[in-house]
């Protein structure tokens, strides 16, 4: 296929832009891309990581891609472009955790996380909307997380980059639906990936009085690895199929831990609003406000 003069989209298979693809969900969606004869743009910080690919250029586009780089994110759009002519699947999954206390951890990590995390997804969504809008179709799929839902201690910050992505993702779905674009967030809990492995970052320690607390919520995140109940491969053939979909759900949860925590938060969010209901209602208007109980 020449880059001068690329398929119709009627002719040939979808092409799919993936971020984050030299390990974990990444690397098996890669497989999974290539295996369902879909076309594959994959791109990663260090390009040697993707050696692995077919060389097929008419299949197979990999590209340099530091999703904090502004110039590599618009390369790589640019490039998938001028090879494959559009961009149907746009996989957000690159990212990382930071893991530690909220007054101990150190700022640089905290924003670290939120560039790689938050802008990172950002502005290679803003980068790849201008070919979707172009088509009027398109399907953008972004990394979330169970804790996207649910932070506790030693989650904070991860948290905060995951509920981010959620708050993103609500608006640009509202934003981009009457053009034809569909926006799914995937929420998975624990996986066999590296994610609690090479791609977490737990700097520094707790103080004393953190140690139960956001100490033991750190520990227990590292002593994930190598035992997470989930299936990698599993959760990207979801994200396949989900794609598949004429009216795909706007939410993927994936794992029992996932369903159960996102659950049990919601069930709490309502009990809340159940006590609160008569005082927060009575806030409005020129009645008496009701005291809180």
């Amino acid at each position: 296929m020449s880059a001068s003069a690329p398929d119709s989209h009627e002719s040939a298979p979808p092409v799919w832009f993936v971020t984050g693809c030299s390990s974990g969900f990444g690397r098996q969606l890669c497989d999974v891309v290539l295996e369902r004869g879909a076309r594959l743009v994959a791109t990663a910080r260090d390009v040697s990581s993707l050696s692995r690919l077919p060389e097929d250029p008419s299949q197979v586009l990999v590209a340099p891609l530091d999703v904090t780089n502004r110039e590599q994110i618009d390369a790589a759009v640019a490039a998938a472009k001028d090879r494959f002519g559009r961009i149907d699947v746009l996989v957000n999954n690159a990212g990382f955790g930071v893991f530690g206390g909220i007054e101990d951890t150190p700022d640089a990590e905290v924003r670290r996380q939120f560039d790689v995390n938050v802008h990172g997804l950002l502005d290679v969504t803003r980068a790849a909307l201008p070919v979707l809008r172009g088509q009027k179709s398109g399907h953008v799929l972004n990394l979330s997380s169970v804790a996207g839902h649910v932070a506790r201690a030693s989650t904070g910050f991860y948290a905060a980059t995951k509920f981010a992505v959620e708050a993103l993702s609500e608006a640009l779905r509202e934003e981009v639906e009457p053009l034809g674009i569909k926006v799914t967030l995937i929420e998975p809990s624990s996986f066999r990936t590296d994610f609690h492995g090479r791609s977490l970052a737990a700097p520094g320690a707790e103080g004393t009085d953190y140690q139960l607390t956001a100490g033991a919520g750190r520990d227990r995140v590292r002593g994930l690895h190598g035992n997470q109940p989930g299936d990698a491969r599993k959760a990207v053939e979801l994200m396949w199929q989900v794609v598949q979909l004429a009216d795909p759900p706007f939410r993927l949860p994936m794992g029992e831990m996932a369903v159960d925590l996102i659950r049990a938060k919601l069930a709490a969010v309502a009990a809340d609003v159940d006590r609160c209901e008569a005082s927060a209602r009575s806030a409005d208007g020129a009645g008496p406000l009701v005291p809180l109980s």
